[in-house]
């Protein structure tokens, strides 16, 4: 197995169902809405209540553009009776409009607007209370399950793909259900209800506004799946002009010092100039939509205000009735297309619920007791009797056997992707063994909580890990209950204290994101005063003292002996000259042991380590 690194989590990318993008669908929708909605089930009633909201409100808003006509249709109605009157002689100084009704009309309109702000606003907070909590279980969930998964899935997920399900498809399924769930019952009930007030008009208006549907439905039908695949092309050329741009930014040394700025810069146009031309056609594809459909709505306005027109001049139909149908033609289409627009949004939130379902659904570590007797007379600190395992079906070790007492060093030593961290896999039971027993102060590990056999450990790795926040709690995340002395001599202990002191805020300085406002010394020394810190039992040191100065790595040499000083240890050494006094190698090479014994040892074997040591002073091997 390839050794793996330690690194952060990487943020950003685009999770499914982009708005405007290419939308995933689920594989098993129905499956996998009624498990999204079982996360709701404690919270039905708040559901219920803004659903009967939501119509209440619709009901209200669809109700008066026809009690709004009448007002219209009574003023129509006084201006007729008037040019009436004059017409046969009778003076007047205004026309027999009927104000007090009029203004009763407008009362009642003002009302129920109110009433439907009103109860629209009441099931838009409910709602946002009710899904912000079920994604807060949901996220909860996901983050307790992350802790249970064993490491072998973050060997075989990548942190990108981890974060986007964490937080876009989280972020995706927050908001459809904020939303959409109520858009859906109130464009539904919208629609309906406009149907119906329509037909309550004039059916015979009705049918000229309904047959705008199906060429509505046939435009989206042929535009849409070619605006799909051009936003797919678009996504695609997007993906790759960021990862030329992030790889160009964080590469800039190199590219000044190789006189490359030309090279990249054209690299960079090709990739802008086919993501101009996806983006264009994706654009003026989908773009066409809106258009057409105001071009067939306003046709189907034409006729029916033409026709209104008619069948008030025959008194068929009021003023009034015809000013609130066209209201109606324009509201009509509204929850058509807000259904459509639903139909990809839900789409795209169950294929998010999957992606995160499908992390629920992981294996969790197993937690398989040994039943094996503790050994209760032994000098060894930590055995490994007959260890067997591999990664895959074949085994690595096959009889690996190895007992180290108090205080011993123990150096792993092989070339890159030999596998050297297999052991600390083992070790720290990141990945249990096969068969055998590894033996910690003569328990079986498998018979020990992870988290108590891992209080017994204390890590140095070569990638440097630390969080943003300031030094002092850096320090203090290997033992919580340090004391501030116990804190400032670990510093001094590791020549972090003088560096510190110099910094504007000492302690309190915070480290950004990749703590890159400090030397690459100077974290590597951090991470060797939080394993002072913590006070290991055992230490598991992967030495790093390449890429920083020599004072530097003094410093990092001296705080790593001050800290080997009386304490077991596992030593995955880079530099053969550092584990000469070992007091046990072991030798991996294409993920397996293949040599074990102390310096002298194996170099009178003139095997693999001999090789590998002379080798390496003679500069043809990097380990």
């Amino acid at each position: 197995m390839a050794e793996s690194k330690t690194r952060r989590p990487a943020t950003g990318g685009h999770g499914p169902g982009m708005r405007g993008g290419v939308v995933e669908k689920p594989k098993n929708f129905w499956h996998t809405t009624a498990r999204l909605l079982r996360y709701m089930h404690s919270r039905l009633l708040g559901v219920a209540v803004v659903i009967i909201l939501a119509i209440v409100s619709v009901i209200f808003q669809i109700r008066t553009p026809k009690i709004l006509g009448k007002a219209t249709t009574e003023i129509f109605k006084g201006v007729m009776k008037g040019q009436s009157q004059q017409k046969a002689g009778i003076h007047m100084t205004q026309y027999p409009i009927n104000f007090d009704k009029i203004e009763h009309i407008i009362v009642i309109v003002i009302a129920m607007y109110l009433a439907s702000a009103l109860f629209s606003f009441l099931q838009q907070f409910i709602m946002t209370r009710i899904s912000q909590v079920t994604v807060y279980d949901l996220r909860k969930e996901l983050k307790d399950k992350m802790q249970r998964v064993p490491i072998k899935y973050y060997d075989t997920h990548n942190n990108g793909d981890i974060m986007s399900r964490a937080v876009n498809d989280m972020d995706n399924i927050a908001s459809t259900l904020q939303q959409s769930l109520t858009q859906m019952v109130t464009s539904t009930v919208t629609f309906i209800g406009t149907l119906w007030m329509m037909l309550s008009i004039s059916w015979q208006l009705t049918l000229i506004a309904v047959i705008t549907v199906p060429l509505s439905l046939v435009i989206v039908g042929i535009v849409a799946p070619k605006s799909q695949r051009y936003f797919a092309a678009q996504q695609k050329s997007l993906g790759l002009i960021n990862d030329q741009v992030e790889e160009t930014y964080g590469g800039q040394v190199i590219i000044k010092a190789f006189n490359k700025e030309d090279d990249e810069i054209s690299h960079f146009e090709e990739e802008n100039e086919r993501y101009y031309q996806a983006a264009w056609k994706a654009q003026f594809v989908s773009g066409i939509i809106m258009p057409l459909m105001t071009f067939l709505n306003n046709i189907g306005y034409v006729f029916v205000a033409v026709f209104g027109g008619v069948q008030v001049a025959n008194g068929s139909v009021t003023l009034g009735n015809v000013q609130a149908f066209l209201q109606y033609t324009q509201q009509f289409s509204q929850p058509i297309s807000q259904l459509a627009n639903l139909a990809n949004t839900i789409q795209s939130t169950i294929a998010s619920a999957e992606r995160v379902f499908e992390v629920l659904d992981e294996e969790d570590m197993k937690d398989t007791k040994s039943a094996e007797p503790v050994v209760t007379k032994t000098d060894n600190l930590l055995e490994m009797d007959h260890v067997q395992f591999g990664y895959g079906d074949d085994l690595l070790m096959k009889d690996y056997n190895l007992d180290v007492k108090k205080g011993q060093m123990i150096a792993i030593v092989g070339p890159t992707g030999a596998g050297k961290t297999t052991i600390i896999n083992l070790l720290e039971r990141f990945y249990d063994v096969r068969g055998g027993q590894i033996r910690l102060n003569g328990v079986n590990t498998m018979d020990m909580d992870r988290a108590d056999l891992r209080s017994h450990f204390a890590m140095v790795l070569q990638d440097t890990w630390l969080f943003t926040g300031t030094i002092w709690d850096n320090l203090k995340y290997g033992r919580e209950d340090a004391t501030d002395e116990d804190i400032l001599n670990a510093a001094k202990a590791a020549h972090v204290d003088s560096f510190v002191r110099q910094l504007p805020d000492g302690y309190q300085t915070v480290l950004n994101e990749e703590a890159s406002n400090i030397s690459q010394g100077q974290r590597q020394l951090l991470t060797i005063a939080r394993a002072f810190v913590a006070d290991p039992e055992i230490l598991i040191l992967d030495e790093a003292t390449s890429s920083v100065d020599t004072r530097t790595e003094l410093h990092i040499q001296h705080a790593m002996e001050r800290l080997l000083t009386d304490r077991t240890s596992f030593v995955v050494a880079h530099r053969l000259s550092t584990i000469r006094d070992a007091d046990n190698i072991i030798v991996m090479n294409h993920g397996s042991i293949v040599e074990t014994g102390n310096h002298d040892t194996l170099m009178a074997k003139k095997g693999f380590y001999a090789d590998l040591y002379n080798s390496q002073f003679s500069g043809s091997t990097t380990i």
